[in-house]
């Protein structure tokens, strides 16, 4: 039988050049956030499938890679079902992980506790530009703060990342789950009907007003109802100060500290912030996951057309391991995307010494190679990427190849002697 030399489908290899960028972006990241107060923190990739299941992760739930159980614990003969097949799971994001990890150790760690984390999940998904079965996942989480200075951190450490890393003309779309829900109120639609017309108001982005508008009264809802909505959105289109325009709307629907509350948030980052991106109140903004209870946000990056990343406020998942609510909140890059913007505009990392590689012909002496070695040791100690290979055939093409791979200095060393 013959081997497959092909990654599982989903999956995919890392090239060197590619390597080069993952490691120097993760530098980045992690140096940035540290700046900021962040710690990294690590979590097993694989959880408990009672955790991976906790309605929390919305859509991505359906996508879990199951591990079945092991040894005398699976018993094919009396499974009644999956359940009785199955007790773990790829973990598909590194929130579930994170809450179980902070309610396991809350005791052994800082209150506020921002967290670090970076790690592959895996998704059972249809792979596409991007995205695939098997990538990283770089979060930054603050627990234990329930004021507003949690989502200005997070806002802000992560469009300094951003900058840090090159990027320019992105925006920050922000909205709250609660300004969702007061709108809807407002609007006349019940609220077991909010996760619905939530659903088809995320399409907003691909359909438009209109198509939105068709899918709401396909779906059943007062003509009325949906007419009066989306008269909400457009109005706050051309209002000047669309804050204002919804608490003056919903009134009593939504507390006076909510909506003083986001403004406390966008005035506060527009007044750190350098000019290379945007804040945005986008009222339109859903985000996926049903455990987001407030403040949500995301990345708009034009280079990718779509989102790079995104995150909000979750204060009731702590609770559903320990009984008592912690509030939370946290924001994820999208690193894969990042990774491929960066390669597909060329990106070379940045160079703080040289790289050089030694050529060393075949038949040298021991002696000789004796002196290249500790020639090679000195060069690394003054901070330069020594390579010491053996020499080619075609030492020409060989030159050529390590040019392309970033290599500026060539040394050669011969059997006969010495050539600098």
């Amino acid at each position: 039988m013959t081997l497959s030399k092909k990654p599982v489908t989903g999956m995919k290899d890392i090239l060197p050049e590619e390597m080069e960028i993952r490691d120097y972006v993760i530098g980045v990241i992690k140096e940035t956030y540290g700046s900021f107060g962040f710690t990294s923190i690590e979590t097993p990739c694989v959880e408990n499938i009672a955790n991976l299941n906790c309605k929390a992760g919305g859509e991505n739930e359906k996508l879990i890679f199951k591990i079945l159980k092991r040894g005398d614990k699976l018993r094919l003969d009396t499974a009644a079902g999956e359940d009785d097949l199955v007790d773990g799971g790829l973990r598909y994001d590194l929130t579930v992980p994170l809450v179980r990890y902070y309610s396991n150790h809350a005791n052994e760690l800082p209150s506020p506790f921002k967290a670090l984390q970076m790690g592959n999940v895996w998704r059972a998904d249809r792979p596409q530009r991007g995205r695939y079965r098997q990538f990283m996942q770089c979060d930054i989480d603050i627990l234990g703060e329930a004021g507003n200075l949690a989502e200005i951190e997070l806002i802000l450490a992560t469009t300094t990342t951003l900058g840090r890393l090159g990027f320019r003309n992105f925006r920050i779309r922000i909205n709250d789950r609660r300004i969702l829900k007061a709108m809807a109120a407002y609007s006349g639609f019940a609220e077991q009907d909010y996760d619905q017309v939530f659903i088809i108001l995320d399409k907003i982005d691909k359909i438009g007003a209109e198509g939105v508008e068709a899918e709401l009264l396909e779906a059943g809802f007062a003509p009325e109802t949906v007419r009066g909505y989306l008269e909400f959105y457009r109005g706050m289109e051309s209002a000047e100060d669309a804050v204002g325009y919804v608490a003056e709307r919903v009134g009593d629907l939504l507390p006076d500290e909510v909506m003083a509350g986001f403004r406390e948030i966008l005035d506060s980052v527009n007044a750190a912030k350098g000019d290379f991106f945007e804040l945005v109140f986008d009222p339109t903004l859903v985000r996926g996951m049903s455990y987001y209870t407030g403040t949500i946000f995301e990345i708009d990056m034009p280079e990718f057309g779509g989102s790079c990343g995104g995150g909000g406020r979750y204060d009731g998942m702590v609770g559903k391991f320990t009984g008592s609510d912690v509030p939370a909140c946290g924001f994820s890059i999208g690193f894969e995307r990042i990774v491929l913007l960066l390669m597909e505009s060329g990106f070379k990392v940045p160079k703080t010494g040289h790289k050089a590689a030694y050529l060393v012909e075949k038949g040298i002496s021991a002696d000789r190679l004796c002196e290249v070695m500790k020639e090679a040791q000195r060069q690394r100690g003054q901070g330069d990427q020594v390579l010491v290979v053996r020499m080619n055939k075609n030492k020409k093409f060989q030159k050529e190849q390590l040019a392309a791979m970033g290599y500026d200095t060539f040394r050669d060393f011969y059997r006969e002697e010495l050539k600098h």
